[in-house]
């Protein structure tokens, strides 16, 4: 029997190396632990050179005020730092570094020497480590601050060598890491060197967007937008993205707390929520986002290279995050000043629509044909007002189709222009587009309707194309929020009946007061089956089956999630002809709507072309 091994220490070059796995995983971890003692150190430049990616040569150079002579020794010692002193400095850590673990775990894998001229002294001393050894220490010259100097990384630990990626790779990661640093300290100048070439320098003064111009293409830096969202001692601030920049990775989401980059997911889903709705499920935007908290309400003492925070407050924090980027969003909405309304021949045509008291669809559908030129158009200074002007009563329809053959020319076409049949169908005549079409207070001009899906605008010189499904869901949602919770409901002569599966029950009982708040009215029938006797207004009996089978699959969490789901099947159709008025109509609610950029799901309902944008298009330039 092989007998047990003895307990025993370790020898301290083994201690360190097992430490150096936790804090030096490659090369760019060697350059954030260097340049974050820099900046601990109160350095005001910080100059990087890295050969080969890092595993040839890390070099750190810096005017910071330096390491006395005599405890040089000190600083490559496992656990010996000057950032902390006592138990209490570990609840309220303001410094990069203050585990004393990132020198000798360097030293430990490397060939390790430091330079330094302590602030005042006249004369620099240099200390040289060999696997973790102290192989030659005296004299140096330096005029100022400390030089860094690690070469052979992890030569001596195969085994970490054979999991670097290639140069370009850990190049690439070291100039993210340098990146990452530079933007928390806009007062430091930073250059970094890799093969002999100087990758970027930045002065030291420069404002956060300056320095992103250094990082990120022109046309996401132009669609960034400041915010800086204070609440009690709470404070996030940065720059935020447009909606129409996202990309298909999350590599330019930058958090800091405090001014240290982090990785948290509860920061991300701040985010994600903020730009909710704006942005599909695979798209990333842009943010570079500084949180700025008490020390005694994180602790940063959580993850070995200090990556990963964890907050006394979540709530609070997920609150100043979103307030914050909510507040760049918001400046981005470059709307009309003014409410728009309807003027002209379009006013007149929209005076010949029913308004009834409740209920229904967000488009209006004709009732009854008055001459054009009958009345001033209205004005719309809410959901509210608009849904109680223009909904039309529960049996009339959003408009439908055409038969084939029964429009040309513009227009939908009856035998002898029907008001009954009219009614009936739930569709109405054309109006001309050849007629004026403009809203008032707006440079809007409507031109037409593209496949049955898209309106054509002109706003000024622009050329401007809105999905017309996308943006009669951006205005249903917003109009579910503000009175979907009435539980206005229409009743069903049948009650529709669903079946559920055991692990469905939970499920709608967790719903049933949200579904109950936008007008399904319901009851248990035995343990697995509900009964239905009362739908929303908009939905028809079909559409609410599908529904709430969608609901108990769990395609939706929230209030909102349901709202989107309904908004989405309420909405009218891409292929779905419309008349100028109701057109018109759409455009004049969407205008006044939130977030109307993008649909509930995330993907665009406007694209605009300038005319250099045209030019550019034909060619011209």
């Amino acid at each position: 029997m092989e007998k047990k091994a003895d307990i025993r220490v370790l020898p301290p070059g083994l201690k360190n190396q097992i430490a150096a796995g936790e804090v030096v995983e490659r090369p760019s971890s060697v350059v954030k632990e260097l340049v974050e003692n820099s900046l601990d150190a109160g350095a005001m430049r910080v100059d990087v050179t890295v050969e080969k990616g890092g595993q040839s040569l890390i070099l750190v150079q810096d005017n910071g005020w330096g390491v006395d002579p005599e405890q040089l020794n000190l600083a490559v010692t496992r656990h010996a730092t000057s950032k902390i002193t006592g138990f209490d400095d570990l609840a309220s850590i303001s410094s990069f570094g203050f585990r004393g673990e990132a020198l000798p775990s360097i030293a430990s894998v490397s060939r390790f020497t430091m330079t330094s001229c302590h602030q005042g002294s006249d004369e620099a001393a240099f200390i040289e480590v060999r696997g973790g050894e102290v192989a030659s220490e005296g004299p140096a010259a330096l005029a100022s601050g400390t030089r860094v100097e690690v070469r052979d990384l992890f030569s001596n630990t195969p085994a970490r060598l054979k999991f670097l990626k290639t140069e370009a790779t850990e190049n690439k990661r070291c100039q993210d890491t340098l990146m990452r640093i530079s933007l928390a300290h806009l007062q430091s100048a930073f250059s970094l060197t890799m093969g002999g070439r100087e990758a970027f320098r930045l002065p030291a003064g420069q404002d956060l967007a300056t320095r992103l111009q250094t990082f990120w293409p022109p046309a996401v830096c132009e669609g960034l937008r400041p915010f800086d969202y204070e609440r009690e001692d709470y404070r996030a601030h940065g720059v935020a993205g447009s909606p129409a920049t996202a990309q298909g990775r999350g590599d330019r989401i930058l958090l800091y707390v405090n001014g240290r980059p982090v990785q948290d997911k509860m920061m991300l889903s701040a985010v994600r929520q903020a730009y909710r709705g704006m942005l599909i499920s695979r798209e990333y935007p842009q943010i570079v986002l500084f949180l700025e908290l008490p020390n005694n309400e994180v602790d940063v003492n959580v993850h070995p290279a200090k990556m990963e925070v964890r907050f006394l407050e979540e709530s609070r924090v997920f609150s100043v995050i979103r307030g914050g980027i909510m507040q760049a969003i918001n400046s981005m909405n470059d709307g009309p000043s003014e409410e728009p309304t309807f003027s002209g021949s379009a006013a007149s045509s929209m005076s010949e629509y029913h308004r009834p008291e409740s209920g229904g669809s967000a488009l209006p559908t004709k009732r009854a044909h008055r001459p054009s030129g009958s009345s001033d158009g209205p004005k719309f200074s809410s959901y509210r007002e608009f849904q109680s002007e223009y909904n039309p009563p529960k049996d009339i329809p959003l408009p439908v189709p055409p038969p084939s053959g029964m429009r040309h020319g513009g227009r939908d076409e009856f035998p002898g222009d029907d008001d009954s049949l009219l009614e009936a169908r739930g569709t109405m005549p054309s109006v001309s587009p050849s007629r004026e079409a403009v809203l008032q207070g707006t440079d809007y001009t409507y031109l037409g309707q593209v496949a049955d899906t898209y309106l054509v605008v002109r706003q000024g010189n622009a050329l401007v194309l809105i999905d017309q499904h996308a943006a009669h869901e951006r205005v249903l949602l917003a109009a579910m929020r503000e009175e979907r919770t009435r539980g206005d409901s229409q009743p069903l002569a049948i009650p529709l009946e669903i079946t559920l599966h055991t692990s469905q029950v939970d499920v709608l009982q967790n719903l049933w007061e949200e579904l109950g708040a936008m007008g399904f009215k319901m009851s248990m029938d035995g343990p697995t089956k509900v009964q239905i006797r009362g739908i929303p207004p908009t939905l028809d009996t079909g559409k609410a089956r599908e529904y709430i089978t969608d609901a108990l699959a769990e395609k939706v969490r929230t209030m909102d999630d349901l709202w989107t789901m309904m908004s989405c099947k309420t909405a009218i159709k891409a292929g779905q002809p419309l008349a100028v008025d109701e057109a018109l109509a759409l455009l004049d609610v969407w205008l006044k709507t939130p977030e109307r950029e993008y649909c509930p799901h995330g993907r665009p309902v406007v694209l605009k072309w300038n005319p250099l944008d045209l030019e550019k298009l034909f060619k011209r330039k």
